[in-house]
């Protein structure tokens, strides 16, 4: 029987009403992010990664912005990264107590300033203590525990599935040297579905939506999640749920974008959102094509929201946002 990516699943016991899901965004997969996916069709969503030293010190950033879980969200599942097995099982608690329904620590972070405290894939090298740090996680949280994990984690995967007890597995098939460069080893991932016991949803490298039917089909994962490819494009969800056959017009990008310079001054007040929303501003404009030359700069140099807003209400008519001949 064919498997379709609109079947709903289970993971740790929670039901899950799709098989396409939102990766962790570092620096962006904020509470609005994810609900942007879920609105256009994400079955769970997974919140940018959180150091579990600062939930458990109590940073008030962190705390406030990074563990906001908006109450119109779907099913959430909270990044954490840290090595510390006390640490985490405090940080996990508190992620809890926010309204996390998982809990999902990244063991696959290839960049330097995490690897050097022992995070992240830096711990695909001390297996033992990644397996401390899952089992550590489930014991503070008392949720489904997932890690998501690199290549060179597919010995730790065996291990965190079975003394860990972790519910599931996302892997990301490229080495940690190569990080998001080079083509993902599909058929590891294939190899690794089949020895674990625990559901593997796959990430990374999948562009479009013929390609990621593929991956889910050659794979025979649970799930695959989605990173790159949907920023500005949260309409990507859609098309590989067979919900949307074309691209989104003028006018709906335009809304959409709207939308999310109302959520980020939702989230963080009028004059941080300008600031932050800089380098969420490009990708929605690739999606128009035709803008102004002038454009890309004008809204990088915004100085209030509002004059962000104007510059993205000028751009729903074609013929206005166009350069003058």
């Amino acid at each position: 029987m064919a498997r379709s990516l609109t079947e709903p699943w289970v993971l740790g016991g929670i039901p899950i009403p799709n098989r396409v899901v939102l990766a962790p965004l570092a620096g962006i997969g904020n509470w609005f992010v994810r609900l942007q996916a879920q609105r256009h069709g994400a079955g769970l969503a997974v919140s940018e990664m959180v150091s579990s030293f600062a939930i458990h010190y109590g940073n008030e950033r962190t705390l406030q912005e990074l563990l906001r879980i908006h109450p119109d969200e779907g099913i959430v599942s909270l990044q954490l990264f840290g090595q510390d097995p006390d640490v985490m099982r405090s940080a996990a608690a508190v992620a809890a107590e926010r309204g996390a329904d998982l809990i999902d620590l990244n063991m696959g972070c290839p960049v330097p300033k995490v690897m050097k405290t022992g995070a992240g894939a830096a711990l695909l090298k001390d297996p033992d203590t990644a397996v401390a740090v899952a089992i550590a996680a489930r014991e503070g949280s008392g949720l489904p525990v997932t890690v998501k994990l690199r290549a060179e984690g597919v010995p730790v995967a065996r291990r965190l599935a079975e003394e860990a007890g972790v519910a599931g597995i996302t892997f990301h098939p490229r080495n940690v040297k190569v990080r998001h460069k080079g083509t993902p080893d599909y058929d590891l991932a294939a190899q690794l579905v089949q020895d674990l016991s625990v559901p593997v949803i796959v990430s990374g490298g999948m562009q479009g939506a013929a390609h990621i039917r593929w991956v889910f089909e050659h794979t025979g994962c649970a799930a695959v999640m989605l990173a790159r490819g949907a920023l500005g494009n949260p309409w990507l969800f859609e098309e590989v749920l067979g919900t949307r056959e074309d691209g989104p017009d003028r006018a709906t990008i335009v809304d959409e974008w709207l939308w999310v310079i109302d959520r980020a001054e939702e989230h963080l007040g009028a004059e941080r959102a300008n600031r932050y929303l800089r380098k969420f501003h490009p990708w929605y404009l690739e999606r128009l094509g035709v803008a102004p030359p002038t454009t890309q700069d004008d809204l990088q140099r915004t100085s209030s929201l509002e004059e962000a807003r104007e510059t993205v209400r000028r751009l729903a008519d074609p013929v206005l946002s166009s350069p003058a001949v």
